[in-house]
């Protein structure tokens, strides 16, 4: 009770009262009276401040009213002293309770401490966790829960030595949990592809190829069963002349993580650009396109989607399923803490993986794009060489386009995969993802929706002009798919040689010395005759043709008036023979009365008594007129 409020209002009454309208009376009056009746023990109770009264009977029932909620409950909050009437609680709690602790909100006995602190060390001794506000009353603020762990004794000594963290304000979580799910998702970022994939998470190349292959079922280029393999014939030697109560249980196994990819692929190294000829490469928008891409992916690979809160969050619940059912109902505001804690020190780890993996790659990476130059060297050349004999058959319109689809099918086929597969290899070691050597010695075989797939996957420009490039070898015409070639290997930065005369003549020589000697040594009947027709375009007119099965005999007729005619003759009736003879395979039944078999016999046998007056003809020095 507020003593001057009081005088105040009796002085207000004093004024209302008949008689007495002219009466003033100083509080001081009334103070002094009030006094006097105290010292003499006419009115009980407590004066303070020379203002504030309580009477006795009121601090007997606040004390009681205190002392039974307290003993009852171990703490009192700070608000019902106040509907008390006390002021000052903490002060007031202090001096009745030694013993007890203030926190932020309420007053605590030791007991409560200690309760607490036994369910922390069990849980810390189990290596799991706790949330401290399951365990105390309901009433008690997350600021409370951090101020009486500071006083639980088992919590400091864990946080000195180490054993336990203290994460969020409520939360203990023991070290060797910590470390357990640290390690777990640790382990998973080494198995992480970051490729194929953004750092949001994009497919690699083979989910890629997977997909495409379910969309375009129907878009595989089927080899022709006649296709020779003559093109191989020039060796390399040439070609290189030309040259990621809450009381938890401890961590488990981690499952096995999915492997994503973060692509990103510049336009050429330096070794590449120094070879690079005159001319502007790339324009100035697709450097600048290129550039801010590179800054997007950068800001990417530094926070990487995978290592998100939300992502985290899901993560730990995989890797730990137990936790939802220890009565964890809100997963995102528990584990948020813990989260926030592990995510730096799983970037500087991812960070530094990708670091380690950028220094191992670079000798790989250099390989790669040697080994591609190498190889893109050989292939173009070659291609070059093929395409100056389809001159030879312009004026024959269908002849012409059964030898520019199999040229295209043949030997530009290699060179597209080659590209688009190392490239993909490139972007991979680029972006730290690790790659075992045999991963990129060979290149397999691509159906056409393999190659869109990873055309596709290429950055920007690039991805471009490699899409343009899967589309002319699917076309009808070699000149169009060599300025497809020129387009995607100017992007790229990749050098694509001309052939000269000089290199013409050496791979026309290798070519023919390495015909020669598979004419000298085939023994096969069938497949001599088109390496034979070969050679002979080599020796008349310095071409080297490139001819499936269905082209030989247009072939063979253009070579009427460089032959003589018994030449000519031993080759017409060979391919002839060698017709029949396939027709017989084709037709036979497997029926044990089919005469079928007697004459493939006889008919390939007729074949091999004519082989040596065939290789005559190019290995005599008679054949030409």
């Amino acid at each position: 009770m507020n003593l001057s409020a009081l005088w105040s209002s009796l002085q207000v009454l004093l004024q209302d009262m008949d008689g007495f309208s002219g009466v003033a009376v100083e509080s001081s009056f009334f103070q002094s009276l009030f006094n006097g009746l105290v010292k003499e023990g006419e009115i009980l109770g407590s004066l303070r401040a020379g203002v504030h009264w309580t009477p006795s009977v009121f601090a007997m029932a606040q004390k009681e009213c205190v002392d039974s909620f307290f003993s009852q409950n171990s703490f009192i909050s700070y608000e019902t002293l106040h509907k008390l009437g006390i002021l000052q609680p903490i002060q007031f709690l202090q001096s009745r309770y030694p013993e007890g602790k203030p926190l932020a909100t309420t007053f605590v006995h030791g007991s409560l401490i200690e309760m607490l602190d036994a369910a922390v060390e069990d849980a810390i001794e189990r290596g799991s966790w706790i949330d401290s506000l399951t365990i105390l009353p309901a009433s008690f603020s997350s600021q409370d829960a951090s101020k009486i762990l500071s006083l639980c004794p088992s919590v400091q000594r864990a946080l000195k030595s180490g054993k336990a963290r203290m994460l969020g304000e409520s939360y203990i979580f023991s070290d060797t949990f910590v470390k357990g799910l640290f390690d777990s998702i640790e382990k998973e970022l080494e198995n992480l592809n970051v490729t194929g994939l953004t750092a949001s998470g994009s497919l690699d190349s083979s989910h890629r190829m997977k997909n495409a292959r379910q969309e375009h079922d129907d878009s595989s280029i089927l080899a022709d069963p006649e296709d020779n393999d003559n093109q191989n014939c020039i060796g390399k030697s040439a070609s290189e002349r030309g040259s990621k109560k809450k009381i938890g249980k401890a961590t488990g196994n981690a499952k096995a993580g999915t492997a994503e990819s973060v692509p990103e692929f510049e336009e050429s190294t330096t070794k590449s650009k120094k070879k690079q000829k005159k001319g502007k490469v790339i324009s100035a928008a697709g450097v600048s396109d290129s550039k801010l891409s590179a800054k997007k992916d950068a800001e990417k690979m530094e926070n990487p989607s995978f290592l998100s809160e939300e992502s985290l969050i899901q993560k730990i619940l995989t890797l730990i399923p137990d936790l939802e059912e220890q009565g964890m109902d809100d997963a995102e505001s528990v584990l948020a803490p813990l989260v926030n804690y592990l995510r730096p020190m799983l970037l500087n780890s991812w960070m530094e993986k990708r670091k380690a993996a950028f220094t191992e790659n670079a000798q790989k990476m250099k390989r790669v794009l040697d080994n591609l130059q190498r190889k893109f060297d050989e292939a173009s050349l070659n291609m070059q060489l093929y395409e100056k004999a389809l001159d030879l058959f312009e004026a024959d319109q269908s002849t012409a386009v059964l030898l520019h689809k199999h040229l295209l099918r043949t030997a530009a086929t290699p060179i597209v995969d080659t590209l688009l597969v190392n490239l993909d290899i490139y972007h991979k070691l680029r972006n730290g993802i690790h790659l075992e050597e045999s991963q990129s010695l060979e290149t397999a075989s691509l159906s056409s929706a393999d190659r869109i797939a990873l055309a596709k996957g290429l950055p920007g420009a690039l991805s471009v002009k490699a899409v343009g490039l899967v589309e002319a070898l699917d076309g009808k015409r070699v000149e169009l798919f060599m300025s497809a070639v020129r387009e995607f290997a100017e992007e790229s930065g990749l050098i694509l040689k001309k052939l000269d005369k000089k290199l013409e003549w050496t791979l026309l020589y290798s070519y023919r010395k390495d015909l020669t000697s598979q004419v000298s040594a085939d023994t096969d009947p069938v497949s001599l005759l088109p390496k034979v027709v070969s050679l002979l375009y080599v020796q008349i007119h310095g071409r080297a043709l490139q001819a499936p099965g269905r082209a030989i005999s247009v072939a063979i007729s253009q070579l009427k008036d460089k032959l003589d005619d018994s030449a000519f003759k031993t080759l017409v009736d060979y391919q002839s023979a060698t017709v029949a003879l396939l027709s017989l395979v084709s037709a036979r039944t497997g029926d044990e009365e089919d005469c079928t078999s007697d004459r493939i016999m006889s008919k390939r046998e007729l074949l091999e008594s004519s082989m040596p007056a065939l290789k005559s003809l190019v290995l005599g020095g008679s054949s030409q007129s």
